[in-house]
């Protein structure tokens, strides 16, 4: 099972840094942050993305996804939005990325009305998508953190380049067995990220099972070439344990329970 980890639970590290940990502890892709202050942001110029791709593609590393932040379920006009989306996905495609992730962000309002606005959305972009090479995956998150919640939201965009990306932890504090999730969301399955926690009322991240969130349970369900990836909230937890000596160990506790 191949593993990746997340640039966000190193923020502010340049590229070459974050090449380097995958090669010591042998993850063999990155999900990459799309935020300003990261080595990926929108901002890059035609040079900065083609030096990127060649870096990953020297170092034999995969741009599993960029990771973006939009909301495809967002209260607001459609138009802004569906333009972000773009400027997005040719980021990805300039960087060889496989995939974009996206937030559902459906707001407090009837959950119809946000499945509509993400589904109207998705059908704009989804050909454009296509071309570009790069599926659109909607995280398990926020408004639409329960595995059958995203799948609900997905069903009325049938095209094979938007999928799911589940977030174990968001399924599981929305009351989910890894089972459920699962059968829910694999007919879309892009690839899973895990992490670990103390608890719903303590997020901070966790070293790979200290916690409780059922990591075992979860990889033992999924196909052998699906993709798991570790995403370490660091910024958002200046308490957590640097993720830096923790990578390796985390590499293991995944190999040992995928073996």
């Amino acid at each position: 099972m191949p593993l990746a980890f997340s640039t966000l639970g190193l923020p502010a590290r340049p590229l070459t840094e974050h090449l380097r940990a995958a090669d010591a502890h042998g993850y063999t892709g990155l999900e990459l942050r799309c935020s300003p202050g990261e080595p990926v942001h929108l901002g890059m110029s035609a040079d900065q993305r083609a030096a990127t791709a060649s870096a990953l593609t020297a170092a034999g590393v995969t741009a599993l996804s960029v990771a973006g932040y939009l909301g495809i379920a967002a209260p607001g006009d459609d138009a802004r939005l569906i333009d972000d989306l773009l400027d997005q996905l040719r980021l990805a495609a300039d960087l060889g990325a496989r995939h974009l992730r996206v937030f559902p962000r459906g707001g407090d309002g009837p959950a119809a009305e946000a499945d509509a606005r993400a589904a109207r959305r998705l059908t704009a972009v989804a050909d454009a998508a296509g071309d570009l090479g790069v599926r659109i995956l909607v995280e398990t998150h926020d408004s639409h953190r329960g595995g059958r919640d995203l799948a609900r939201m997905l069903e009325a965009v049938d095209h094979p380049f938007v999928g799911a990306l589940w977030d174990l932890m968001h399924t599981h504090l929305a009351g989910e067995s890894p089972t459920e999730s699962y059968a829910a969301l694999a007919p879309r399955l892009g690839y899973v990220q895990v992490k670990d926690i103390a608890g719903a009322h303590d997020l901070t991240p966790l070293p790979l099972g200290a916690g409780v969130l059922p990591v075992a349970e979860c990889l033992a369900l999924l196909p052998r070439d699906c993709w798991v990836s570790w995403e370490y909230e660091a910024p958002w937890y200046p308490a957590a344990a640097p993720l830096d000596q923790l990578l390796g160990p985390g590499a293991h506790f995944l190999r040992r329970l995928t073996a």
